[in-house]
């Protein structure tokens, strides 16, 4: 692939977001849908993925106290600018959170589980007296599809089945061991949303440890080195910025943060295990800097495999290109490099999504120190064999393994975890 294209795959992969991006998704189809409408609203109806629903119905909202889907679409048709994408939320007042409780209270919202095969796939109804419409947004967290008004479409576009924003024969020429060679040989100028989403990332990390967030996974691993009882190690230092940045995320903060394939909490797990070892090996920034970029883009290559959404959770993902990332910041070879990423998915592969939460940092700490684990092993030569398990002799062919688990292997774990989730 030509490097230039590698440069446009991180710049579209990587975005700025606003809150789990789930809920702000169900605030973007609303805020559109309320944009093309006049008058006081009677009625908003959401039909969403169990995907959607999963991570929609308990993770906190920016800024705010309501959760759920209802809340995410009153909150979004009364205070949302849909010109912001996924910022869309910013500037929520206490006036405009209390007029989305009474639309709620009112009864004027309602919100149910829409029949479809997509995975990713939300469709909002905003009815006032004067006008109604309709907006859907599938496969991709901003990828509006249809806008109707009044029963007449205006806009039918965005891209069917786009898993990703980058095109498909992109992704699909992605091998690791081209990555690798670009991150050496990238010019820094190129690096500029790679820095970026370190300076982005680590404010909130840093504001999980300040802060009180969550289950405060973070700040609690930090507290407990302080106390002598956990070690000042690689790993800790790890784990405990990274879920911290976690736990500020999942629990409402109003920080923004750089999402890697459309989730902000991948790119939490993406960076800043990565960034912590970074500062704890005391490298320099550009190294620092090549090291998240290669984190961000074996991600994303695995990621374009397995799906925007799954039954299985996507922080696993971030932990296998965080192992890379840690190797090379070692000075490990591409070999051990590779090595590293087969242990952890050897390790983690079978972590299941149940959903946005505050315990989510808790995956993001475990998929940390996997990463640091993985990496250590890798440099001792130490390598799960393609005897074990479904890891193979190649480790792209352990990716598609990986992916295949996630896409299809799991199709009846996911139904069954919306159903316990639901049952409660």
């Amino acid at each position: 692939m030509e490097k230039h294209k590698i440069s446009a795959i991180l710049e579209r992969e990587l975005v700025v977001a606003l809150g789990c991006t789930e809920p702000v998704a169900i605030a973007l189809a609303a805020a559109t849908a309320k944009s093309h409408v006049n008058g006081e609203i009677e009625r908003i109806t959401v039909k969403a993925s169990g995907n959607i629903i999963k991570n929609a119905k308990s993770v906190g909202i920016p800024g705010v106290s309501g959760k759920g889907l209802e809340f995410s679409a009153a909150i979004g048709a009364i205070a949302g600018n849909p010109d912001k994408k996924l910022e869309l939320l910013a500037g929520i007042t206490k006036d405009q959170e209390k007029l989305a409780f009474m639309l709620i209270e009112e009864g004027k919202v309602e919100a149910s589980q829409a029949d479809t095969p997509k995975r990713l796939y939300i469709e909002v109804f905003v009815q006032t007296k004067i006008d109604h419409a309709r907006v859907v947004i599938s496969d991709n967290h901003s990828n509006i599809t249809l806008i109707e008004v009044n029963g007449k479409a205006i806009f039918h576009g965005g891209c069917e089945n786009i898993g990703f924003n980058s095109a498909d024969e992109e992704l699909d020429a992605l091998t690791i061991d081209e990555l690798y060679e670009w991150v050496l040989q990238a010019d820094l100028k190129d690096l500029a949303l790679v820095k970026e989403s370190i300076e982005l990332n680590k404010v909130i990390g840093l504001e999980g440890l300040a802060g009180n967030y969550g289950l405060n996974v973070g700040k609690t691993i930090q507290e407990n080195v302080k106390k002598g009882i956990l070690s000042d190690d690689l790993a800790t230092a790890a784990m405990s910025l990274a879920a911290a940045g976690s736990d500020a995320r999942m629990a409402g903060s109003t920080l923004p943060v750089m999402a890697n394939t459309g989730s902000g909490n991948q790119g939490i797990a993406v960076t800043l295990p990565v960034v912590a070892a970074a500062e704890k090996l005391k490298v320099t920034e550009e190294q620092m800097i090549r090291a998240v970029a290669l984190s961000h883009l074996v991600t994303i290559h695995i990621k374009s495999k397995f799906g925007r959404l799954s039954a299985l959770c996507g922080v696993t993902a971030a932990g296998m290109g965080a192992s890379a990332a840690i190797v090379y910041l070692l000075g490990g070879s591409l070999s051990q490099l590779k090595a590293a990423i087969q242990n952890t998915i050897g390790n983690v592969s079978g972590m299941i999504c149940d959903g946005a939460k505050a315990g989510c940092a808790m995956k993001v700490s475990t998929c940390s120190n996997v990463a640091v684990q993985s990496a250590l092993l890798a440099l001792n030569n130490q390598e799960i064999q393609s005897t074990d398990g479904f890891i193979h002799d190649d480790v792209e062919k352990s990716i598609a393994a990986f992916s295949t688990l996630g896409n299809e292997g799991t199709r009846h774990t996911d139904q069954w975890i919306l159903k316990l989730m639901m049952e409660k």
